[in-house]
């Protein structure tokens, strides 16, 4: 079993589901009193939120990059960023390591392509929404991305910081959530990436119409893959 490297703490609320579906996983596989190998550092995200508020993406590189070399020195053989919106500086992290990170994008397309899906709707945080270095890694496998429109993406971006990344859950919240899905299969979404790792707290399988590809799900299921080959 290959030991896996967490980058977590952002938020940790997300963080605990990560190490639940891996270890859950990795029990149902090999049964008994299996659980996974792995390693967990957890950064203080307060410190990479005001990075990430104030543009400083190289400094939050650095403290996520310095944390993966830790896990590497730790006896990681592969690193897991358990958010999607710091998938923005992995090649900053990727400098400091010489172990694979596995991209949380690069898992959701292998399962968006399984179900044969050409165009979804995206949600997460405004940087995810709204920048490339998410969106780009859809497009390149010939996936469409429709986002929200700009007050629906303010507004889901601070249920995220202001609700979900505290643990906060609350329907009206959740129904917020559900009208913009709705919005988004009428434009022509014949699926919906949770694009931030805390919206699976929220938004659930029944809460949609069509196929909900959650991240953390799939980022932890692909974790456990690469544990066991």
């Amino acid at each position: 079993m290959k030991v896996i490297g967490l980058i977590g703490g952002m938020s940790w609320e997300s963080s605990v589901e990560y190490y639940r579906i891996i270890n859950k996983e990795v029990k149902r596989r090999l049964g008994g009193l299996h659980s996974a190998k792995c390693l967990l550092y957890s950064v203080d995200f307060h410190e990479i939120e005001r990075y990430q508020s104030e543009g400083a993406w190289g400094k939050a590189g650095e403290v996520l990059g310095n944390a993966a070399r830790s896990l590497e020195k730790g006896g990681a053989d592969f690193i897991l960023i358990c958010t999607n919106t710091m998938h923005k500086v992995i090649g900053d992290i990727q400098s400091k390591i010489n172990i694979p990170i596995l991209h949380i994008a690069d898992a959701t397309v292998a399962q968006i392509k399984v179900k044969g899906i050409k165009s979804v709707g995206l949600l997460g945080t405004r940087y995810t929404m709204e920048e490339d270095f998410y969106k780009s890694r859809l497009e390149f496998n010939g996936i469409q991305v429709i986002v929200p429109n700009d007050n629906e993406r303010e507004i889901i971006n601070k249920i995220i910081y202001e609700e979900l990344c505290l643990g906060k859950i609350h329907q009206k919240s959740r129904d917020y959530y559900k009208k913009v899905i709705q919005g988004l299969i009428e434009s022509g979404a014949k699926g919906i990436i949770l694009g931030c790792t805390e919206i699976g707290l929220l938004v659930k399988p029944e809460d949609s119409n069509v196929s909900l590809f959650d991240t953390t799900y799939i980022h932890a299921f692909e974790a456990v893959n690469m544990s066991l080959k």
